[in-house]
C-alpha cells in the first residue's frame, strides 16, 4: 500500500485532482486503503496498539479508585456459556474459580459439555455449583455475571459492577462493559468500546453477548429459563435481544470500561441467530456485512410520505435529486413539495414550471422570503399532506430502489424519531452514516470518508442502529411528532445545527433516532448554498455553533451513541489520545 501511495504522489496536484475525479480510479484506490487498514487517516494497528496501552494505564487508575471504595457487596454468582472450545471453556472456568469475588459457578451449554466439566471439577472447589438450573432452587439475592466460554474476568470486575450500581445510582437490571482480547503473547489488544444501550444495534449485531452484569431475582429467573432451553454461542446476545423485545423498557446501562477480556474470536452468523427468536414484527435477512442482520419490519399500513425539498435555482441539481426520486423509488405512495426560495434562472423557473404541469406527484410552492432552512422546512411541512414528512435536500440522488420503503418501515415504529440515511459523495465514500455530539466541538458525520462498503466500528457503518442524530440531507419522521416540538428552530438556528437540535428535542419525546444503513443515496453536499466563506456566514456559524453548545452541553460532553474512549479529534472511531 506504501508503494501505492508513494506512486500516486509523484504526480503533479493537478493530475492527482484529475485521478480523483475518475469514479473507476478513485474506487480502486479506495480499495486498496480499506485492504490496507490505512484509509483516510484510520490509525494502523500499530499505533492503535499504542493509543489502547495508553488507555488501560487511565482505565486502571479508574478502576483502583472503585476497588478502594469498598461498596457493600463484592460476591456474585457466575454463569458461563460453554462455547463448545474445551480449551477455551476450560480456561474460562479456572481463571474464573480463582476470581474472589464470584461465590458460585454455573454452567450452561450443550449437555455433555456441562456433565464434563461437573465431573472434572468434582470435589475441587465448593464455587463450583453445576448446572444453570440449579440456580432457580437457590435462595440467593446475589447477582449474576454471564460471560461466554473463553472470556476472563478483569480481577475487579465485580467491584466496578456492583460500585456502578450502587455508588453510581445505576438504577438498572442488566448492565454491560466494554471488552477486549489477549493475543498470544497475553497482551491486551482490539478493545471494544461500545454505546450506551443501544436497542436497534442489538437487533442488528447483537453487540452485548457478553460481560453482563444481572441483578434481581425477577431478571436472573428470566435468564436462566431462557438459556435453559437457548443454549449455544448466542444465547446470551440472544436473551438481551428477546428481553428488549419483550419489555422496551427494561432497564440496561452501560459501563465504560474494559473489564472482560476475550481469548479467542467466536463470530457469529448473527440474522440466522436472531431469526430463532421467531417475531412477528420483522422479518430477519443477512445484511450488508456478514455478521449483520438486515431487519424487515412489518407494516400494517403504507402511508403517504410527503418529501419537502427546498431550492434556489440549482436547476440541474433538482432535475437530478427529482428525476431519481421518480424513475427509482419502488414505494409509490409519496407526494413532493419543491419549495422555491427566490429562483430568478429562467432555465429553473421553466423546470419547475414544467414539473407542476406534468408529474402529480409534484407541487411547487413559493417561500417568497430571506432563506433560512428551518423557517423554508416548517413552512412546507404545514402543506404536508403525508403522515410522514421527509426532508430532502435538492443535492440528494436516489440509488437504491428500496430507500423509502427501508425508512418509512423505520419510521412508523412509535418508538422511532427521526430516521437517517446513508449518504455518499458522488466518489462514494461516506458522506453521513449518523451523527456524533462532541465532534469539533459540536457534532459531526460518524465514519466520514471510509469506503461505500466498509462494515464501519463495530460495524457501525453495515448496522441500522440508533445515533442521539442524523442529518436532515435525508431525514423521514411522523408529522404528529415533528409538530411536537415545533419543527426546526427558525430563530436561532437558520443553517447549521438545526437538524442536530431538531433530533435532540425528539429525543425527550422518548423516540430513539436512527441511522438506516439499507437506504443508500448520493449527497452533493452544499453545492447549492456554498461554503461559508464570508464574515457574515463565519459568524452566522459560530453563533449558531455556540447556541449547540450552550444549549446541549451535557450530550456533547458524553453523547450516549458514542463512547467516552473515542476520539472526538476525528469522525473516524480511533482511540482517543
Amino acid at each position: 500500500m506504501s508503494t501505492i501511495k508513494f506512486f500516486v504522489g509523484v504526480f503533479p496536484a493537478e493530475t492527482r485532482k484529475k485521478m480523483r475525479q475518475n469514479l473507476w480510479l478513485f474506487n480502486l484506490y479506495s480499495r486498496s486503503l480499506q485492504k490496507s487498514g490505512l484509509f483516510y487517516g484510520f490509525p494502523t494497528p500499530q499505533k492503535l496498539q499504542k493509543l489502547y496501552i495508553k488507555t488501560i494505564v487511565r482505565q486502571s487508575i479508574e478502576i483502583e479508585k472503585i476497588s478502594a471504595a469498598r461498596v457493600s457487596y463484592v460476591k456474585a454468582n457466575c454463569c458461563i456459556a460453554l462455547s463448545g472450545q474445551t480449551v477455551d471453556d476450560l480456561r474460562s472456568i479456572k481463571m474464573t474459580l480463582a476470581n474472589t469475588g464470584i461465590r458460585a459457578i454455573y454452567l450452561t451449554g450443550e449437555k455433555s459439555l456441562v456433565e464434563h466439566y461437573l465431573a472434572q471439577f468434582a470435589g475441587e472447589s465448593d464455587k463450583l455449583v453445576g448446572k444453570i438450573e440449579h440456580l432457580l432452587d437457590e435462595l440467593d439475592s446475589s447477582p449474576l455475571l454471564v460471560l461466554r466460554g473463553g472470556d476472563i474476568l478483569h480481577s475487579s470486575a465485580v467491584s466496578v459492577f456492583a460500585y456502578y450500581l450502587q455508588v453510581e445510582n445505576k438504577i438498572a437490571k442488566i448492565l454491560y462493559c466494554d471488552i477486549d482480547s489477549y493475543d498470544s503473547s497475553g497482551k491486551r489488544h482490539i478493545a471494544e468500546f461500545f454505546p450506551a444501550w443501544n436497542p436497534d444495534l442489538q437487533l442488528t449485531t447483537g453487540y452485548v453477548r457478553t460481560g453482563v452484569f444481572l441483578q434481581g431475582a425477577d431478571i436472573i429467573n428470566q435468564f436462566v429459563h431462557f438459556v435453559s432451553i437457548n443454549q449455544g454461542l448466542s444465547s446470551i446476545a440472544l436473551w438481551i435481544s428477546h428481553c428488549y423485545l419483550q419489555d422496551r423498557n427494561v432497564s440496561v446501562n452501560h459501563i465504560p470500561l474494559c473489564l472482560l477480556h476475550q481469548t479467542s474470536n467466536k463470530p457469529m452468523q448473527w440474522h440466522k441467530e436472531l431469526a430463532k427468536l421467531n417475531r412477528t414484527e420483522f422479518v430477519v435477512a443477512k445484511g450488508e456485512a456478514s455478521s449483520v442482520a438486515k431487519l424487515e419490519w412489518y407494516k400494517e399500513s403504507h402511508p403517504l410520505v410527503t418529501l419537502v425539498i427546498p431550492t434556489k435555482n440549482a436547476k440541474d441539481l433538482v432535475q437530478t435529486c427529482i428525476t431519481s426520486i421518480l424513475a427509482k423509488t419502488s414505494y409509490q405512495n409519496f407526494e413532493i413539495l419543491l419549495i422555491d426560495n427566490n429562483s430568478d434562472d429562467q432555465d429553473a423557473l421553466a423546470y419547475f414550471e414544467t414539473l407542476q404541469r406534468s408529474e402529480p406527484k409534484v407541487s411547487v410552492l413559493s417561500y417568497p422570503y430571506e432563506f433560512n432552512y428551518s423557517a423554508i422546512n416548517n413552512f412546507a411541512v404545514r402543506h404536508a399532506k403525508g403522515e410522514i414528512v421527509g426532508l430532502i435536500n435538492n443535492d440528494i440522488e436516489v440509488i437504491s430502489a428500496n430507500w423509502l420503503a427501508d425508512m418509512v418501515g423505520q419510521a412508523i415504529r412509535s418508538d422511532i424519531g427521526c430516521v437517517g440515511a446513508k449518504l455518499l459523495y458522488p466518489d462514494t465514500r461516506i458522506q453521513h452514516a449518523g451523527v456524533v455530539m462532541g465532534y469539533g466541538g459540536g457534532a459531526g458525520h460518524a465514519h466520514k470518508y471510509f469506503p461505500r462498503h466498509h462494515p464501519g466500528y463495530l460495524n457501525r457503518l453495515a448496522a441500522t442502529h440508533n445515533y442521539s442524530a442524523v442529518t436532515a440531507a435525508c431525514l423521514l419522521i411522523k408529522k404528529v411528532d415533528f409538530d411536537a416540538v415545533g419543527g426546526l428552530n427558525e430563530k436561532d438556528l437558520t443553517v447549521a445545527f438545526n437538524d442536530v437540535d431538531f433530533c435532540l428535542r425528539i429525543l425527550a419525546l422518548g423516540r430513539r433516532n436512527l441511522y438506516c444503513a439499507e437506504a443508500e443515496l448520493f449527497h452533493h453536499e452544499s453545492v447549492s448554498r456554498g461554503a461559508d466563506d464570508t464574515s457574515i456566514k463565519r459568524e452566522r456559524f459560530e453563533n449558531e455553533l455556540t447556541y449547540l453548545q450552550s444549549t446541549w452541553a451535557d450530550i456533547i460532553n458524553d453523547d450516549p451513541a458514542y463512547n467516552p474512549n473515542l476520539t472526538l479529534r476525528f469522525e473516524n472511531f480511533s482511540i482517543k489520545d
